[in-house]
This record gives C-alpha cells, sequence and structure tokens, in this order.
C-alpha cells in the first residue's frame, strides 16, 4: 500500500508515461544539512538513468556556507580537481512536491564514480549508526520539532535591506495563541497540507514566544525518513515562503529574543517493535535505557559540534530561554539538556540542544554513538534533576564552536564511532567557520566603535 505523497520506482515511471511527473530532483545533504543537487527531465531520466546515478562535484562536501571551496580537506581539493562524484538515487525515498508542478523528489547516497561509499556525507554517517542499532536487533524512531520566525518581508527585500527593518508576522508573543496562529493561518495552513501531500503525516501547529515564531509538529518515523523528511521540510517551507511573498528563518538566535530550537525525540524498537526503553526500573526504564541517557550526558560536550554547527547555534544557548546550559536529564523538566517524557511504549528523551540550524543527519548520528557507548561502558545514570538546571553545579554546553570543534577533534569515542576521517572532516568545516567569523567585522562592532572608541 502507497502511503499519500510516497510513489514506488514503478510507481514513478507510470506516472512519466502518463504525463503526470516530468521534473524529478536528485538530492543530497551537504555538510550543512541543505538539500544540494539536480532537477532533471523525467522522461530523460526514465529513459537513460533508470540505475538513478547523476554526478556532481565534490566540492558539495568541502565547502562552507557561501559555497566558497575551502582548502584543508582530504576528501577534494584544487590538487585534486575538484572531481566528480556519484549520487545513487534511493528509489524507496520518492516523495512528491505538491508545491511545484509534476515534481518528485529522490534523496541520494553519495559514491565515487567507482562504487566507493563516502563516509562524510551526512546520509552515510547517519546510515553506519543504524547500521550499529541493527546489530542489535534494534531501530529507532525520532522526532524533529523545528522552530521557525516568519517575516512579512520578502527574501529578495531581507537581502537587499541588509536583514534590517525586518517586520515579523506577529508583534508580540504568540505562544500557544490561537490569534496569533490565525493571524498567519493562510501561510501555515498551506504548510500543512502540501507537507501532507509530500507524505509527511502532520499532527499539530502552534505559536511560539519569539515574535512571528512557530512550530509545526509532525509524526516520529524511522531515522533515515525522519532526516529526509526533515530535509525536504525546511526546503519546502522556504519555498512556500517565497511563492507567497514573505520569508521565515531557522537560524537558531535571529535576535536576542528566544532562538530556533530543533528539539529531537529518540526511542529504540526492537525487531517486534517493543520498546527498548520500557522497563521494569525507576521511573519505568530498561537498564538499556539507562545506560543509553548515560551516554548522553558524559559525551554532549564532546558531540555538541553535531548537535550545534555553526558560530550562531551557540548565541542560543542563554538560561532562562528555554534553550539548555546544562548537561543534566530531568522527567519533563523542560530547563536540562536531556528531558524524558512519555511513558512505557512511548517513553523517549528529547534532547534540546539542537537548534533550527541543525545538520540532522549528523544530530541523530550523534544521540545514537553517544547512547551505543553509554551502553558499551554500562554508564550509570545519576538521578533525574528535579529544580531548575539554570543554576545547577553540572557540566555545561559548550559556549563557542571553537571549543565544540576542539572537543570533538580530540574525542576518542567520536573517533571510534564514526571513524577518524568524519572527524577530521566536520572538524575542518568547523574550524573554517570559526576563521571565517574572526575575520568578519561585524555591524556590533561598528556601533559600539565607529565614534565611541
Amino acid at each position: 500500500m502507497t502511503t499519500q505523497g510516497r510513489i514506488t520506482r514503478d510507481e514513478l515511471f507510470h506516472r512519466i508515461d502518463a504525463g503526470e511527473i516530468d521534473t524529478i530532483i536528485t538530492a543530497v545533504t551537504d555538510m550543512q544539512g541543505r538539500l544540494q543537487g539536480k532537477r532533471i527531465d523525467a522522461r530523460f531520466f526514465m529513459e537513460d538513468l533508470k540505475d538513478g546515478v547523476v554526478e556532481g562535484c565534490s566540492y558539495l562536501f568541502a565547502s562552507d556556507v557561501e559555497m566558497n571551496t575551502v582548502d584543508g580537506f582530504a576528501l577534494t581539493s584544487w590538487e585534486r580537481g575538484y572531481n566528480d562524484l556519484a549520487f545513487r538515487s534511493d528509489f524507496s525515498s520518492i516523495r512528491i512536491v505538491p508545491w511545484f508542478e509534476k515534481t518528485v523528489i529522490m534523496f541520494c547516497d553519495v559514491e565515487t564514480t567507482d562504487h566507493e561509499p563516502i563516509d562524510v556525507s551526512p546520509r552515510q554517517v547517519l546510515q553506519h549508526q543504524i547500521d550499529r542499532l541493527a546489530e542489535r536487533g534494534w531501530h529507532g524512531l525520532t522526532g524533529t520539532e523545528l522552530e521557525f520566525i516568519v517575516f512579512t518581508n520578502s527574501y529578495e527585500e531581507a537581502w537587499t535591506n541588509g536583514y534590517r527593518t525586518m517586520v515579523p508576522a506577529n508583534q508580540y508573543n504568540v505562544d500557544y495563541s490561537l490569534q496569533g496562529t490565525s493571524r498567519i493561518e493562510p501561510l501555515l495552513g498551506r504548510l500543512r497540507r502540501e507537507m501532507r501531500a509530500a507524505g509527511m503525516i502532520v499532527e499539530s501547529v502552534k505559536g511560539e514566544c519569539n515574535f512571528g515564531q512557530h512550530e509545526i509538529a509532525f509524526k516520529y518515523d524511522h531515522l533515515m525518513d525522519k532526516a529526509d523528511e526533515h530535509g525536504l521540510y525546511k526546503l519546502g517551507a522556504k519555498e512556500i515562503a517565497a511563492q507567497e511573498g514573505v520569508s521565515l528563518t531557522f537560524m537558531a538566535k535571529y535576535n536576542e529574543r528566544e532562538g530556533n530550537s530543533c528539539h529531537i525525540h529518540l526511542s529504540l524498537r526492537d525487531e517486534d517493535n517493543n520498546a527498548v526503553f520500557a522497563g521494569d526500573g525507576p521511573h519505568g526504564f530498561s537498564k538499556v535505557f539507562e545506560h543509553f541517557l548515560a551516554g548522553q550526558l558524559k559525551y554532549a560536550r564532546e558531540l555538541s559540534v553535531l548537535l550545534a554547527p555553526n558560530i550562531n547555534s551557540y548565541k542560543r544557548f542563554v538560561e532562562g530561554s528555554f534553550a539548555p546550559t546544562a548537561l543534566l536529564w530531568g522527567l519533563d523538566n523542560r530547563t536540562c539538556a536531556f528531558r524524558v517524557v512519555g511513558h512505557g511504549p512511548s517513553l523517549r528523551f528529547e534532547c534540546r540542544v539542537p537548534g533550527g540550524d541543525v545538520n540532522q543527519y549528523m544530530a541523530l548520528s550523534a544521540l545514537v554513538a553517544a547512547g551505543l557507548a553509554g551502553l558499551e561502558e554500562e554508564l550509570e545514570l545519576p538521578a533525574a534533576f528535579p529544580g531548575n538546571a539554570y543554576v545547577a553545579d553540572a557540566p555545561r554546553v559548550p559556549t563557542t564552536l571553537h571549543e565544540a570543534a576542539e572537543l570533538f577533534a580530540a574525542s576518542t569515542m567520536a573517533r571510534k564511532a564514526f571513524g577518524d576521517e568524519v572527524v577530521d572532516h566536520y572538524a575542518h568545516a568547523a574550524r573554517v567557520e570559526v576563521a571565517a567569523f574572526n575575520a568578519a567585522v561585524t555591524d556590533w562592532e561598528r556601533y559600539r566603535g565607529f565614534e565611541r572608541l
């Protein structure tokens, strides 16, 4: 049975023959978590590319946010000629893209042209961690909760004005406000309907605290399907906003008010779909869950570059902002970095560290790797923290991308879980961002120093 918005390879070719599909987007995910790729004529794809392999430049996995080529990556360089890589379509990932006519998207895995996998590709990094779970007879279920801020300005107006004088869609805190969400229900309603038509199960929409801030929630799914869905939703939300003449941002900290979070829920099931985290221990936990959650606490600092990958990510971690600062866990405690919710089959933890700018494949990989390390080391879980974690005496989330990059590069656990190539690649990417930021002169410096210093 085909799920709405999801089609099989055979159905794709049938619809192409019938003239119902004329465009196929083949997409890879770059280091920043963005979808990159090509729009391919559907009939050409069916007649000439039935194996689903297209090619693209390797610099997609060795460039910064601005798509500048960057030295220092082992994968590719000017000396190596920035060769092509093969993007192999995953035909199980086909989704309708309803906000464009007659269009579907397929997610691709990345290989060399000699069919060797590219380990630093985010989709491959996550697949490796999924395979590690499968070795134990488990699979992961996850939900990623993205917040965004809507502005009445178009993206072009925002760019031209240097992102100044932006007008948020709401002028006050609309957290849970039905009146606040009704102000932009035409946009929010379209997002819900279009995403459902793309195969996503929409749960709800609500206002958030920052001006113009909202969140659409989707039902949990398997790790890879949810990571793919997350990427398509994020791209689609921006594309639909542009079609409506407005703009929205997922950046972690747009201004000094509340940032955009991406809370990630994670649980495990066995081969019979039984809940792995549920047990007869305190709070209904299994020993597996205790070790798995203890691994999050021990290794969150070392893996924070995968949970908070940008300079701006670290400006979100402010006391009293609902973004965590202390690496503690609590029972339904939103001041902790890890919040445990649900009971029995629904028991899970919520990681509150990531912001809306996160690379979802890398963040999920970090959570699985930390949990498996906790299991392998049989780490003991400390007691739940019951109070205000912002004032607790506990390890803290790193305060800068520089600190996070160095912790990651030095992590023995990360190198064991991901391999040296992946660790060196993403540590270097973070250092590139730090260097670019350190070289930039900001508005903050001009305002403070132009006249008064």
